[in-house]
């Protein structure tokens, strides 16, 4: 694939950026809230076919306890079965030291923790304040920090809560400021019943400006509402340059009522190679990869470009003006 062209102006925002790093959390985020059991076979080839299609980072999965998550408590038999590629980030969920432990063993390159910026979301996700759900990473940062592994902090209902409704920005800051402090390589951003807005995109990237750098910023929209594409744009505005999608359109938190599917990872490449941005991603390859978890799965995944088919006008990563 040849370089994209320069990006775009934004409206009051100077440019977009020229590249973004998609985070692929279909085998992970996607799968975790499916009642039909997928093969462990499956995962792998589901995975194999995404590392194909060019991501430089797919979680793989989650070591939390199996009897809360029974769809990924084949975690170490799918990390130990798909084809390693060189460069890519083989990413997992990890709860506590233990699942750390499970997650070293499996060789994982990145591991995540994950908290809430909504007290009651948080108490009925791991049964746990916030406070104390920080005060149990302590561990994990540390046994990660000895085995050489990065880690991304995950904040879940960072704009709106199922429970509580709106979320102030600044209890949401607050949350991000606890995990910089706490040493986590970069922050996941997460809008997890897709009811954020870009006004509230805006709001809280402003209000974080000045304590979380770009590198460290990722955004995780659903688009259970139709606004995931939007609150992308609002984020490019403001320079973030990395975004979680889920191939196909997967995924929902088991744990948040009304939390219909991530946004769709084809559906955000089609908008960044529409406005010449470059992801380093094949469609083609991705659309294969759906394919595989689809068919299995047994229903038609929601992405919308995965459903409308081929375009008259198909963007790819390239040099000329679309």
């Amino acid at each position: 694939m040849t370089s994209a062209h320069p990006s775009s102006p934004s409206p009051g925002h100077g440019s977009y950026p020229e590249r973004v790093r998609i985070v692929e959390v279909g085998p992970r985020d996607g799968l975790q809230n499916e009642a039909l059991p997928v093969p462990t076979e499956t995962k792998v080839a589901y995975v194999d076919a995404l590392s194909a299609a060019g991501f430089g980072e797919i979680e793989v999965t989650s070591f939390v306890h199996p009897k809360l998550v029974p769809q990924l408590a084949d975690a170490s038999a799918v990390l130990a079965g798909i084809e390693r590629r060189p460069g890519v980030v083989y990413s997992a969920l990890v709860p506590n030291p233990k699942g750390l432990e499970r997650a070293v063993e499996a060789g994982v390159d990145r591991i995540a923790v994950f908290t809430a910026a909504s007290e009651t979301f948080n108490q009925k996700n791991i049964n746990a304040t916030i406070a104390e759900s920080i005060d149990r990473f302590r561990p994990v940062m540390d046994g990660a920090r000895a085995a050489g592994i990065p880690v991304r902090g995950y904040v879940s209902t960072a704009f709106v809560c199922p429970f509580e409704g709106e979320i102030p920005v600044g209890k949401a800051v607050d949350v991000i400021e606890q995990l910089l402090d706490l040493g986590v390589d970069e922050i996941s951003i997460g809008d997890t019943i897709g009811a954020a807005v870009p006004l509230q995109v805006h709001r809280l990237l402003e209000a974080l400006g000045p304590i979380l750098p770009l590198p460290q910023t990722t955004m995780h929209f659903h688009d259970t509402r139709g606004t995931g594409l939007a609150n992308v744009l609002a984020s490019l505005e403001h320079g973030v340059a990395a975004f979680d999608a889920a191939s196909g359109g997967l995924g929902g938190c088991p744990f948040a009522p009304g939390a219909s599917g991530n946004l769709a990872t084809e559906d955000l490449v089609y908008l960044l190679h529409g406005l010449g941005i470059q992801t380093g991603l094949d469609p083609a390859a991705l659309r294969k990869a759906s394919d595989v978890i689809e068919l299995a799965l047994g229903w038609r995944l929601p992405s919308r470009v995965r459903r409308a088919g081929p375009a008259s006008v198909s963007w790819d990563e390239r040099t000329e003006q679309p």
